[in-house]
């Protein structure tokens, strides 16, 4: 009988990440994910999140920052705080699905308010779907991925 190592279990578990990570970055394709919040926190963290898997990111604080950084570079996929300072969430939302140029890109609105007249405002301003903070990993994948693939179809 083998005998029990915590190396082994590292090591086992190293392969398992790789596995998942390669699998993750040929869903990717290269697809851009513009992240915009005004907590260098959850910047820093999706960042570091989405780029282990094989997105390429963009930053924002604001809400300006984010309508101008998307009119220049026109990223996949939008990940949009609600609350920011200057221009928020829902404005900046608004502004991005009236313009033609940007239209086109999904929004992901994010909150760490729990309620359900905030989900009903944010469809109503033209973001796609809403992501509730604190998120796990497996949540904004789910999201991500559901939005990167249907750009890819289209």
């Amino acid at each position: 009988m083998k005998r029990f190592r915590l190396r082994n279990l590292f090591s086992r578990n190293s392969g398992l990440r790789e596995r998942r990570r390669g699998q993750r970055r040929e869903e990717s394709n290269g697809s851009t994910i513009l992240v915009v919040d005004d907590s260098r926190t959850i910047l820093f963290t999706l960042k570091k999140i989405l780029e282990q898997d094989g997105y390429t990111t963009l930053v924002a604080n604001n809400g300006m920052e984010a309508i101008n950084i998307a009119k220049t570079y026109s990223p996949d996929l939008i990940l949009m705080d609600v609350i920011m300072p200057g221009i928020n969430g829902f404005r900046a939302t608004r502004m991005l699905s009236n313009d033609e140029s940007t239209s086109d890109i999904p929004i992901i609105m994010m909150s760490g308010d729990n309620q359900a007249m905030q989900e009903y405002w944010v469809c109503k301003i033209g973001a796609k779907d809403f992501l509730n903070k604190p998120f796990r990993r497996g949540d904004i994948f789910q999201k991500v991925e559901k939005f990167i693939r249907r750009a890819q179809v289209a």
